[in-house]
């Protein structure tokens, strides 16, 4: 298949990511000058180099045959959570990445795409009655999330909840049917709490008055804030922030990147970054209103959902507003994963797109 007429694509869908991925190459290149993790910046440009590749060969290709192989890729995915056990190697105090030799596979980020694409599928075909098409959701959604709140991951965990919710409440569903799963999840919400390993139920803790431990869990967000806070109206320069280059700002390069951008461009950096992400979203849901059929319709909801999401999250845990989860910012945290999924996925939202603008004009 041939791209044909230019026009027909959505060129803000390609050239949004990658003004997000340079930002992101920028602000680790300034928070890694001088340390030996300065490596991190050629990396993620070999990352982008291929997302862009992964983004236009899944812009060629047909989504609507993402239905039939569904049920492979969401195996596929849960296949890989299960091989974490077995072969995941520990970093930061959590399993969730398989060492590859050249590369660092993290499941958890295919596994958003891949539960993304079931669900969609699911809710689009609607075999059988609503009752059936509810529990195979349930079902669906369950193994994954075991999975990764085992690893543990709550970022992703929460991310991956929102990504069936919006799905869900998107539906054509009954409002009772709609306000029962609800209940549910509310009702589910203490067994969740309970599942949290320490760490974790501190970070939460925390979050509402961070200066209670300082030292301890608290620092992060003492730290990111600081830096944020220093960078005033106009930043202090990519490789001038001390937060970051005294390595008081803890992992600059993925969770708290925000933080390492708005020290080194300030207010006018921080604005910007925030209204490229909204911005990329709002293109997103676009597809949404144009999409011909519903799977093309979930699968943008459950994409924009998860950029506005991902990015409303990381950039609150940036400055106090959001308990610090481990949740990479879309496009601008390094990891080579999670951007090779977003690339993917921007991918196929052209292909939704681009087949709208050729119905439209034949």
């Amino acid at each position: 298949m041939k791209l044909g007429n230019p026009r027909s694509l959505d060129w803000s869908l390609y050239i949004l990511p990658i003004i997000l991925v340079l930002i992101g190459c920028a602000t680790i290149f300034s928070t890694t000058i001088g340390t030996n993790r300065f490596y991190l910046t050629y990396n993620q440009l070999i990352f982008l180099g291929l997302g862009v590749v992964l983004m236009v060969v899944f812009t060629l290709y047909d989504y609507r045959n993402l239905v039939g192989i569904s049920r492979i890729i969401y195996l596929t995915s849960v296949l890989l959570l299960a091989l974490v056990l077995v072969l995941g190697k520990e970093k930061l105090g959590a399993t969730r990445w398989i060492n590859l030799g050249f590369f660092q596979l993290q499941p958890s980020e295919i596994s958003k795409a891949g539960l993304m694409i079931i669900a969609s599928a699911l809710l689009a075909l609607r075999a059988g009655s609503w009752a059936r098409t509810i529990g195979w959701l349930l079902v669906l959604t369950i193994i994954p999330l075991g999975f990764i709140i085992y690893q543990p991951d709550l970022g992703t965990a929460i991310i991956t909840t929102l990504i069936v919710m919006s799905l869900f409440f998107s539906s054509s569903i009954s409002r009772k049917a709609k306000f029962i799963f609800l209940l549910a999840i509310v009702a589910a919400l203490p067994l969740g709490w309970m599942t949290l390993r320490d760490y974790q139920k501190d970070r939460l803790q925390t979050f509402i008055n961070p200066e209670s431990d300082p030292r301890g869990s608290g620092y992060n967000v003492i730290q990111s804030m600081i830096a944020v806070g220093s960078g005033g109206l106009y930043g202090r320069g990519l490789g001038n922030g001390p937060q970051s280059q005294l390595n008081f700002l803890p992992v600059s390069h993925t969770d708290f990147i925000f933080a390492g951008w708005s020290e080194a461009t300030g207010f006018v950096g921080s604005t910007v970054l925030v209204v490229l992400e909204m911005l990329l979203a709002y293109r997103v849901y676009k597809i949404v209103r144009v999409a011909k059929d519903g799977f093309g319709r979930f699968l943008a909801i459950g994409f924009g959902t998860m950029l506005l999401s991902q990015s409303a999250i990381n950039i609150g845990m940036n400055i106090g507003l959001a308990p610090v989860t481990g949740i990479p910012l879309p496009f601008v945290s390094y990891g080579g994963t999670s951007l090779s999924i977003c690339f993917i996925l921007t991918g196929i939202m052209q292909s939704i797109y681009l087949r709208y603008r050729r119905s439209a004009i034949a």
